[in-house]
């Protein structure tokens, strides 16, 4: 290796394997800048090359390159030397990552994850199974509607309770219980971080099809599309806050 950036990004820079297109080359990318591996005012290899390693488009690429540059972790120059290019970040622009670490010292991340998932994918699945009568059915998507009909400011509330209504739906008020713990470190851990309109689009494409699912009895595809919908929410919190 001659420790060219191309080199040097190998470790973390890989094909996009899942349906998570967006939210995984997010954290790819947070990665990279976070961890140094393109130092501060040089510039990130060409799109091209970028949505090529990755196996993105490069409309996915440009659309996940411009929440970074929202969040003024990168700029793009243009010109002959231009591109996309890793920001310095000066002590009053850089985010509080000390009194993040602090708030975030006691919570286990990825136990959290991991339990969330168990749960939803269990929640989505008993749904499927046991069926859904009318009026759980009919609440199921009044929930599914709220988060569509949400403004932006109030959407957390409203996926916070469609995933609650699935929940109590699987019949289990252990599940539910359970779930309704987990959930609250999961808000206070997505709090955390922006609210990103290409992320929350595909989860409601996301939300669409497990109600699909779970109406028509598929307990294999609802569980299927519920742990993707996790594996998104997961990768853009681990971009962030690792």
């Amino acid at each position: 290796m001659d420790g060219s950036p191309t080199d040097r990004l190998t470790p973390v820079l890989r094909p996009v394997r899942t349906r998570n297109g967006f939210e995984e080359a997010l954290e790819q990318i947070l990665q990279i800048v976070r961890l140094g591996l393109v130092p501060d005012g040089e510039r990130l290899p060409a799109e091209r090359e970028l949505a090529e390693r990755m196996q993105i488009s490069r409309v996915t690429l440009r659309e996940v390159l411009k929440v970074l540059q929202d969040q003024g972790l990168v700029e793009s120059r243009r010109g002959r030397y231009g591109g996309t290019f890793v920001r310095a970040r000066t002590a009053a622009a850089a985010p509080d990552t000390a009194g993040l670490r602090q708030r975030l010292a006691d919570v286990d991340v990825e136990d959290v994850l991991r339990f969330r998932e168990v749960l939803e994918t269990g929640a989505a699945g008993l749904c499927a199974a046991h069926g859904l009568a009318e009026e759980p059915a009919a609440r199921l998507r009044a929930a599914l509607a709220a988060t569509h009909d949400a403004p932006l400011n109030d959407y957390r509330r409203a996926d916070t309770l469609f995933h609650l209504t699935l929940a109590e739906l699987s019949g289990s008020p252990t599940l539910a219980a359970q779930y309704a713990a987990v959930r609250a470190t999961v808000n206070d851990l997505l709090d955390r971080i922006p609210l990103l309109v290409r992320n929350l689009e595909h989860s409601q494409a996301q939300h669409t099809a497990l109600v699909a699912a779970i109406l028509a009895g598929d307990a294999d595809g609802a569980r299927e599309v519920m742990r993707e919908h996790c594996c998104g929410t997961a990768a853009l919190l681990r971009g962030f806050l690792s």
